[in-house]
C-alpha cells in the first residue's frame, strides 16, 4: 500500500470537521487514502472526490461513510434527522473496500464478531435529502450502499465491480465465479444498492458493473437488525422510488423488490434493466432474474398480501437471466411492457406462482 497514506480517515474528517466549523458545506478531497475507521459525514456537507481512491485497510470492520446520527437510537424522530448529505465523484472516484476481511452474514453477531452492517461500505439511516454520484465502487465486503429510512435521494452513475474470486476445489483462489458452485464463492452477497425499510422518494439511475448478488435491492422485511433504526411514527414501507437505466452483470439480480411481514411496497417505476451479463470474466451461467418481485422463501414473518404489493410498473427490459421478470406471490396493479430476451432467456414472464390483481 506503498502508495496510499495511512489513516486517511483522519485526515478526511478534520477537513470536513474544520469546514463545518466555518460555516462551510463543501469539502474536495485529492488523493489516495488508506482508511482504518468509519468516515463521519454531518448535515448539510458535499464531499466532493476529485481523482481519489478510498481503500479500507485490511483487516478493519467499519463502514467507509456514516451519517453523524446513524447509530443514534435514542429520539429518532424526522425532525432530527440528517440532512442534505452528498458525495460526488470528480474524474476518478474510487470506493474500494480492501481486501476482504471474512465476517458474512453466516457468522455475523458470532464468536465476538461484529455485526455485518459494518461491512457495508456505506451505512446511511434516517437521513432526509442525500445524493451519491459520479462514484465507483470496488470490492464492497457485503451490500455496498445501504440506507434505513431514509428519504429525498438521488443516486446516480455508479458503477460497481465486486470481488469475482472464488476458492476452488484445491483451495486455491481463481478469477470466475461459477453458479453450480456457489458456495466457492469468496465475498457472497456483495450486492450494490440496499434500499430498507422506511425509505422512500428515490431515484435511482444510471447503474452499472459486476455485483455479485443483487445490483439495486428495494427490501422492506421488519427485522429486528433494521429496526433498530426506526423513526418515530415514519411507516416502514417503501415507496415513491424510480430505477432508470440498470445495466449491469449481477449474479443474482439486476432489479429486486421483496417486503414481508406487514411491510408494503409501491409507487415503483422501473424503466431500462439490461442484462450486461455473460459467460465471461464474472461467472458463467445465467443470474436469476432481471427483474424480481417477491420470493417462495420466508425472509420475515409472513409472505405480503395483495394490498402490500401495488403500483409497479416495469418497462424496457433486457436479459439473458433464468426469467427476465419473475413474479411471486400477491400483488396488485403491476404491469410490465416491451420485455426481451436474448442468449436463449429461458422465460420471459414467470408468474406461475403470482397473483395478480
Amino acid at each position: 500500500m506503498a502508495n496510499f497514506i495511512p489513516n486517511g480517515e483522519k485526515i478526511i474528517q478534520k477537513i470536513i470537521d474544520e469546514t463545518k466549523a466555518q460555516g462551510a458545506t463543501n469539502v474536495v478531497i485529492n488523493g489516495d487514502f488508506l482508511i482504518n475507521d468509519t468516515i463521519i459525514l454531518p448535515s448539510d456537507i458535499t464531499l466532493i472526490l476529485d481523482d481519489c481512491h478510498l481503500r479500507l485497510a485490511d483487516g478493519t470492520f467499519c463502514n467507509m461513510f456514516r451519517n453523524a446520527r446513524c447509530k443514534d437510537t435514542d429520539n429518532r424522530t424526522r425532525e432530527n434527522a440528517d440532512r442534505n448529505i452528498k458525495i460526488i465523484g470528480m474524474g476518478r472516484a474510487i470506493l474500494d473496500g480492501g481486501e476482504y476481511n471474512g465476517l458474512s452474514e453466516r457468522n455475523s453477531l458470532k464468536d465476538g464478531r461484529p455485526h455485518i452492517s459494518v461491512n457495508n461500505t456505506l451505512l446511511f439511516t434516517n437521513v432526509d435529502g442525500f445524493e451519491m454520484r459520479n462514484l465507483k465502487v470496488i470490492n464492497q465486503r457485503h451490500w455496498a450502499f445501504n440506507f434505513i429510512f431514509c428519504r429525498n435521494g438521488i443516486l446516480s452513475n455508479i458503477d460497481f465491480c465486486a470481488d469475482y474470486t472464488r476458492i476452488d476445489e484445491n483451495g486455491v483462489r481463481v478469477q470466475g465465479l461459477d453458479k453450480s458452485k456457489y458456495g466457492q464463492t469468496y465475498v457472497k452477497n456483495a450486492d450494490g444498492i440496499d434500499l430498507r425499510v422506511g425509505c422512500h422518494d428515490i431515484i435511482i439511475e444510471n447503474i452499472t458493473g459486476f455485483t455479485e448478488d443483487d445490483t439495486v435491492a428495494l427490501t422492506a422485511i421488519p427485522g429486528a437488525s433494521t429496526m433498530v433504526y426506526a423513526v418515530e411514527n415514519e411507516p416502514i414501507d417503501i415507496y415513491n422510488v424510480t430505477i432508470r437505466n440498470v445495466v449491469s452483470s449481477s449474479f443474482c439480480t439486476n432489479v429486486r423488490l421483496l417486503n414481508q411481514g406487514s411491510s408494503k411496497i409501491y409507487n415503483i417505476l422501473i424503466d431500462g434493466v439490461q442484462d450486461a451479463s455473460g459467460d465471461g470474466k464474472y461467472y458463467k451461467g445465467r443470474g436469476v432474474a432481471g427483474v424480481r418481485i417477491g420470493d417462495s422463501r420466508i425472509y420475515g414473518e409472513r409472505h405480503s398480501y395483495k394490498d402490500e404489493t401495488f403500483n409497479i410498473a416495469i418497462k424496457n427490459v433486457f436479459s439473458r437471466a433464468g426469467r427476465a421478470i419473475s413474479l411471486v406471490g400477491e400483488m396488485t396493479n403491476v404491469t410490465y411492457e416491451n420485455i426481451f430476451g436474448f442468449d436463449d432467456c429461458p422465460i420471459l414472464v414467470d408468474k406461475e406462482n403470482a397473483k395478480i390483481y
